[in-house]
């Protein structure tokens, strides 16, 4: 699958807060369950597309994520038919708004905004989930380095317990957080998003 090929989802469902040195950066507590959030299909852009710094927001960062792609239809499944129903993993850049999440309580605005969404090109599930490693660079500088081991919720768990509440259906994306380390974009930055030896997403940024 290329991301030509890659339907466009009917949600992006994310996860918030689900690496713990990445909440205390952000002065929060660990959350006691996973805190979920959705992002809309027209926020997504690809490799080489600009994100927009809309002047609605006066501080706009970078959060580089692990995603994946629904493969199966899921609806109350157990963490091992989660598992099994992943097709793809792929970066994602979860662009947030900071003054406007910190603004509304919900977050609807701060990460919902067109071009808030890049997606690499999707690729092969590992065998083990938890030694994917994403790094994030900002014109060829590191920012963030972490693994799937460093989340506070496994993957196997997280899709687990959206499909309790929401029914995952096949080209879903989930977002599984990011690590500490994002800081603001500026016009004229370049933000890399890379899952080591899998995917990764690269988009220049300008001025809205």
């Amino acid at each position: 699958m290329t991301s030509a090929s890659m339907p466009t989802p009917g949600k992006i469902v994310c996860v918030g807060r689900n690496y713990a040195a990445h909440a205390r950066e952000m002065g929060n507590d660990v959350p006691k369950e996973p805190l979920l959030f959705l992002k809309p299909p027209s926020s997504i852009i690809r490799a080489g597309e600009a994100i927009v710094l809309h002047p609605v927001s006066g501080h706009i960062e970078f959060e580089g994520e692990i995603a994946l792609v629904v493969g199966t239809r899921m609806r109350r499944v157990s963490e091992s038919e989660a598992r099994a129903g992943i097709s793809h993993v792929v970066a994602m850049n979860d662009v947030t708004a900071r003054d406007l999440q910190k603004n509304d309580g919900q977050w609807a605005r701060a990460k919902g905004l067109d071009t808030f969404c890049p997606l690499g090109e999707p690729a092969p599930v590992p065998d083990d989930l938890s030694t994917i490693t994403v790094v994030t660079t900002v014109n060829g500088v590191e920012c963030q380095r972490a693994t799937a081991a460093d989340m506070v919720f496994s993957i196997p768990m997280l899709l687990s317990y959206i499909s309790q509440y929401l029914t995952l259906e096949p080209g879903d994306i989930v977002a599984t957080g990011t690590p500490a380390g994002t800081k603001q974009l500026n016009p004229g930055d370049v933000v890399e998003v890379q899952l080591v030896g899998l995917s990764s997403v690269s988009n220049p940024v300008v001025a809205g």
